[in-house]
């Protein structure tokens, strides 16, 4: 029952309020945002007050500050405030060019600028007014395959995580949508006159010190799989977080890389970096976009869906 009288006691205008006061730290600016008097935003802020059991915001001569207590509640009533205005939203016919809707996409951080530039310039032509949230998609450790290490994605989905996951996801289950956004595989990537680069052969290729990319700093990944069945192995000698901290680092040093194809054609040559064919027998792997089907009812989401794949193959 405490939470039901809680809730019952809360105004989303308040919280709408505290947004504003938030962002332009003014009492008097706040109100001609909101169309108020600066009275009655004064009143509001005093009820919000008393809700949260805080000052939120202390006086200034040039303004107003918030309290440590505003400052930790505005990311998570932001969210609220969001999560409303979909709701919202989803309720009225979909208009792609009047939406002022906002989604959530995650990828891996090697998969999402190849599908990014083209979802944003086909959604300003078509939908200026629909805003993305990116989040990185993190596979788990333990040098899994590619598509399998991207399962967990599923499961962050169906809790509301997100709306879309892109990612190598070879098989999802039928409550599951998938759409193939394109093909993918790993190329080499070194500096210019790196020995590889010369004669890129297996040989050459175990014998360098390599750099691996892992936000768990796991050296181990599907490429020593291969190696291993072959009776090989290579040094990783460094890893890193991410594809782009990676770039830099191949770019000053004699380290080797395994990339994905597309990740690499898009940035390695403003790195002045060179793609070389991985000397191993490695299958190319499906990038797909997936969705739980119940979600796709909705029908922006849907549209967004059927734009990834749009931007994607255009």
């Amino acid at each position: 029952m405490l939470n039901e009288i809680n809730l019952a006691r809360v105004d989303l205008n308040l919280l709408a309020l505290f947004e504003v006061i938030f962002a332009e730290r003014h009492v008097g600016r706040a109100a001609a945002r909101l169309n108020l008097t600066a009275s009655a935003v004064s009143h509001g802020l005093s009820r919000l007050r008393r809700l949260l059991n805080d000052p939120l915001f202390l006086r200034t001569p040039k303004g107003v500050v918030p309290t440590a207590r505003a400052t930790a509640l505005a990311e998570p009533i932001a969210d609220v405030l969001a999560r409303t205005r979909n709701v919202i939203a989803s309720a009225e016919p979909f208009d792609p060019a009047r939406s002022k809707r906002r989604f959530i996409v995650a990828a891996p951080d090697g998969v999402s600028p190849v599908f990014l530039p083209p979802l944003l310039a086909r959604l300003l032509r078509r939908a200026p007014g629909i805003d993305i949230g990116l989040r990185q998609l993190l596979p788990p450790s333990g040098g899994q395959s590619v598509e399998r290490a991207w399962l967990p994605a599923l499961a962050e989905l169906e809790r509301g995580a997100m709306d879309i996951a892109v990612a190598p996801i070879d098989r999802a289950p039928p409550r599951f949508a998938t759409r193939v956004l394109y093909e993918e595989d790993f190329v080499a990537v070194v500096r210019k006159r790196h020995p590889f680069a010369a004669r890129p052969t297996l040989q050459r290729f175990c014998e360098a010190r390599h750099l691996v990319v892992s936000m768990t700093a796991d050296p181990r990944g599907f490429l020593d799989e291969e190696l291993a069945r072959q009776g090989m192995s290579r040094h990783v000698a460094l890893t890193v977080p991410d594809f782009g901290a990676g770039l830099a680092t191949v770019a000053e040093t004699d380290l080797i890389a395994a990339m994905p194809r597309r990740f690499v054609a898009l940035h390695a040559a403003r790195f002045g970096l060179v793609a070389r064919e991985v000397p191993l027998r490695l299958r190319k792997f499906a990038i797909r976009a997936a969705a739980p089907r119940v979600a796709l009812m909705d029908a922006g989401l849907a549209w967004l869906f059927e734009e990834l794949h749009a931007a994607v193959s255009a």
